[in-house]
């Protein structure tokens, strides 16, 4: 994980997934030699989302993220059925509203 500011958002994300889904399951895949510890995804019932760590941003994608309701426009990335936030070094985070789109990904999944 990268030892910047950037690892410090992960972890934020990160533990925001897990306040919105205790259960969910974390795992590392698509390692490759580039990124040797690979890509968070986070399930439930189905993919939820991955989090990518990017040379100036951390990408946090939402497998199904065209059926979910998304009242605090956190969307700012992403296409067709994969919607994505982008975050930068000093972009805020409203966590209720995250806390809340993790939530209504997992209920799709549940659907």
């Amino acid at each position: 994980m990268a030892e910047d500011w950037r690892g410090d958002r992960v972890e934020d994300v990160r533990q925001l997934i897990r306040r919105a889904e205790p259960d969910v399951v974390e795992e590392a895949k698509w390692r490759k030699p580039s990124n040797p510890d690979g890509v968070p995804t986070f399930s439930l019932d189905g993919l939820i989302c991955t989090v990518e760590t990017y040379k100036d941003k951390i990408k946090v994608t939402f497998a199904k993220g065209s059926a979910l309701p998304d009242p605090a426009a956190l969307f700012n990335a992403g296409a067709g059925v994969r919607r994505a936030i982008d975050l930068t070094e000093n972009d805020a985070l409203d966590a209720d509203a995250f806390v809340a789109l993790v939530r209504a990904a997992a209920d799709v999944n549940r659907a």
